[in-house]
């Protein structure tokens, strides 16, 4: 009995000690309570700690992945934070305990308590304390960092307080974020995972709201591209993926080739073996692969990837010699190709030529086996060792993209592993694909855009893609579609037309997103194509150094928006998480606000390694480790990217800046008025002038409207008179140069301007 009494008698004195701690020092308390569970479940790490003051009142602005984003602050900085937050989650007593224990201020809803709210945070400030707010107002869904609300400036008013961005890293993925499209309900991705605070350097109470944001996003950037290890190797995702996939169609194409999981996954890992044995020297590194989007381009690719090797699909819509420039660029011994797509292109390499077809008769017995074992049998952790993909790094490379060549010979841009598999999680989180999405795939394997989403995205993500060779062939591509019951399609603009004349409704009906990119998306395009397929395009933006992708709007059948939009018409959406944007002067780099036009800046995780053998181009392209687009743009007041133009289609004319895109854009209301075309009509560039720098020259192909009458619809548009071209700067020709990928040849488009011109004595040097 009396050891039951002592027993008794601790426990008591412990539940009452407890208790007069929980009150008398409940910050104390709860910090000890909550630290060892945090550190069970999560590493934390704090970078520019040093970034924090050590006295005196400032404001901290974060981002907001998930439920316990403050919880985890409070856990990694030494001096207490008083967060600004929703009263309306902080209902229940515990819930209250906690918040006061940590003076958090409650907005409990309606003017008075806003208005109390943001009192309390001031005078907070001006007490030396530390407010935090999470100023986007809500929990992203995307894991894109949203629009900033106006409360934080009312806040730092009558204030000297600094004001300090941070980024919270690690969280996305954990029950707590929304991924997968749900909170809680699901299965942490990982155990322990790291949780890193990047702290930037702090700014005054004057800093503008875009300045704050801009900072914010910077520092997830930085948190990405530090944490870039933790990105997935892609071949190793990819093979996995199929197995999981097992005998559901993978990967079909218009030659009537059609594939499993399971059967893709085998003949790769064969043909694999077989070029191992067959073609390549283990020191080999780059290989050429000259193929359309097809089933083999798929597994030719991904076996390259396997085997620890550096693909390079060529662009095969342009010269030998352009070709043989690529080639030479980076050292290329083999290019992979089949005799039948090679009998249609008449190209002669300097590097030798290997037939798929005929390497095909070489796979052995023994390779169909082994390859048969490790696609079924063995575990999948086995399969990486034995393949040797363990030992592949964040930065080690996967492929060399070519640059398009419209404005120059094409520079090879080295893209690693991490550099595509960000792409990848990002058009994961944006699109969200599933096991019932088919992506149609017909932007080709040397364009950047097609290479890391209707390959690696389609390929990994769980769902199945299927290719034709030939975007612009709308009839085929309508089939296919239909056939296979597609639901995502990727393209540019200059396709969408040419589908809208000659894809029926029925064709298209299974689509449900619709992204394109590469150029301008005009107004009347977006009514016409919902219209008919009853389904509304978004807009995206990349480029190749960015391995491509930079900003998307979320497709509104994928939508999960709540209190914040994420998708802007007009605008090519809002950077993808990680990317980092800013717009800067032309002229002196000095950052420009919300709505103001400038040059394009952009960083990431996705950030290429380089331009292959080209230091001093690399140098000029990235300067701070950040990417000089050459596009014009400006963000408006949601963080939504517009594209406005690009700096080499601007003519300087008598000092002012002359946007050829907004001439292009009133010329084609005019030329394609009741035209049934889906043909590009009209570009503009300049050539050189002696008295004003450049003159603005059209060209345009036949039209039943004069010279005179688009002139006049010109000015009617409002355009400034400097923006209208002269009557003699009005050149018909018979089309208009374009790149395999469906974009304006600008190399082409300025060549052709210069010789009629000349021919008229226009040109004056």
């Amino acid at each position: 009995m009396n050891t039951f009494i002592t027993i008794a008698v601790i426990i008591a004195v412990t539940v009452a000690i407890l208790a007069f701690v929980a009150i008398r020092f409940p910050r104390r308390f709860v910090r000890g309570l909550f630290r060892p569970f945090l550190e069970l479940f999560y590493r934390g790490r704090t970078v520019g700690l040093e970034n924090l003051p050590a006295e005196g009142g400032c404001l901290l602005v974060s981002n907001h992945v998930s439920w316990i984003d403050g919880i985890l602050i409070l856990w990694l900085l030494p001096r207490n934070v008083r967060f600004v937050v929703d009263g309306g989650n902080f209902k229940s007593k515990l819930a209250d305990y906690l918040a006061s224990a940590f003076d958090t201020i409650l907005m409990m809803g309606g003017p008075k308590s806003i208005a109390g709210a943001i009192r309390s945070a001031r005078d907070g400030l001006n007490n030396g304390e530390i407010v935090g707010i999470f100023a986007e107002g809500t929990i992203t869904r995307t894991g894109q960092l949203q629009a900033f609300k106006p409360g934080m400036t009312k806040i730092l008013q009558k204030t000297n307080a600094q004001v300090v961005p941070v980024h919270i890293e690690g969280m996305w993925g954990s029950i707590f974020s929304f991924s997968g499209g749900k909170f809680f309900k699901k299965w942490p991705e990982k155990f322990r995972r790291t949780i890193t605070l990047y702290i930037g350097e702090p700014l005054p109470a004057d800093a503008p709201l875009s300045l704050v944001r801009t900072r914010v996003q910077a520092l997830g950037s930085q948190a990405q591209v530090d944490n870039r290890n933790e990105f997935p190797v892609l071949a190793s995702r990819a093979l996995r993926a199929w197995r999981r996939r097992g005998k559901r169609l993978q990967a079909a194409d218009t030659t009537g080739v059609e594939a499993g999981g399971r059967t893709l996954l085998i003949r790769t890992l064969a043909l694999r073996r077989c070029m191992r044995r067959e073609v390549f020297a283990d020191d080999e590194k780059y290989v050429g692969v000259l193929l359309p989007p097809s089933v083999g381009a798929v597994a030719v690719n991904v076996a390259l990837a396997a085997d620890r090797r550096i693909s390079a699909n060529l662009n095969y819509t342009v010269t030998s010699e352009v070709m043989n420039h690529c080639i030479a660029d980076i050292g290329v011994k083999h290019v992979l190709t089949s005799d039948k797509f090679l009998e249609k292109i008449d190209v002669k390499l300097d590097a030798e030529i290997v037939s798929l077809d005929q390497l095909k008769t070489k796979v052995s017995t023994a390779d169909k086996v082994i390859a048969f074992l490790q696609a079924t049998i063995v575990p999948a952790w086995l399969l990486d060792r034995m393949l040797g993909l363990h030992k592949i790094t964040a930065d080690d490379l996967l492929t060399v993209i070519f640059t398009s060549g419209s404005t120059g010979m094409p520079k090879g841009v080295m893209l690693s592993n991490a550099n595509i598999s960000h792409n990848v999680d990002a058009i994961d989180r944006a699109i969200r694909l599933n096991a019932e999405d088919v992506v149609v795939g017909v932007l080709p394997f040397f364009h950047s855009f097609g290479y890391a989403v209707t390959l690696w995205a389609a390929q990994t993500l769980g769902c199945a893609g299927v290719y034709h060779f030939n975007p612009l062939d709308s009839k085929q591509i309508g089939k296919l579609t239909e056939r296979y019951k597609a639901t995502v399609f990727l393209g540019t603009p200059t396709f969408l037309r040419g589908y809208l004349r000659r894809v029926t409704k029925e064709q298209f009906a299974s689509l449900d997103v619709v992204v394109v990119g590469a150029e301008k998306m005009p107004p009347d395009l977006f009514d016409a194509f919902e219209k008919k397929f009853g389904v509304r395009p978004v807009e995206g933006y990349g480029t190749t150094e960015m391995s491509p992708l930079v900003s998307v709007n979320i497709p509104p059948s994928r939508s999960q928006a709540k209190y914040q939009p994420d998708c802007t018409e007009g605008s090519v959406g809002r950077p993808m998480p990680g990317v980092s944007t800013k717009i800067v002067s032309p002229d002196d780099g000095i950052e420009m606000g919300t709505g103001e036009d400038g040059l394009l800046l952009v960083t990431g995780p996705n950030l290429m390694c380089g331009y292959a053998g080209q230091d001093e181009l690399t140098a000029k392209a990235i300067v701070d480790g950040w990417y000089s687009t050459g596009d014009i743009a400006h963000l408006d007041a949601n963080g939504f990217l517009h594209i406005t133009g690009r700096l080499s289609r601007f003519s300087k004319i008598g000092g002012e800046m002359v946007p050829h895109v907004r001439i292009e854009e009133e010329l084609a209301k005019l030329l394609c008025e009741g035209e049934d075309d889906d043909q590009l009509r009209v570009c503009v560039t300049a050539v050189p002038d002696e008295k004003k720098g450049e003159r603005i020259i059209v060209l345009h192909t036949a039209t039943a409207r004069t010279v005179d009458e688009l002139r006049d619809g010109l000015k009617a548009s409002g355009l400034p008179n400097l923006f209208i071209p002269g009557t003699e700067g009005f050149i018909e020709v018979e089309t208009i140069p374009l790149l395999g990928t469906g974009k304006l040849d600008l190399k082409a488009v300025k060549e052709l301007a210069l010789t009629e011109t000349s021919q008229v004595g226009l040109v004056q040097e």
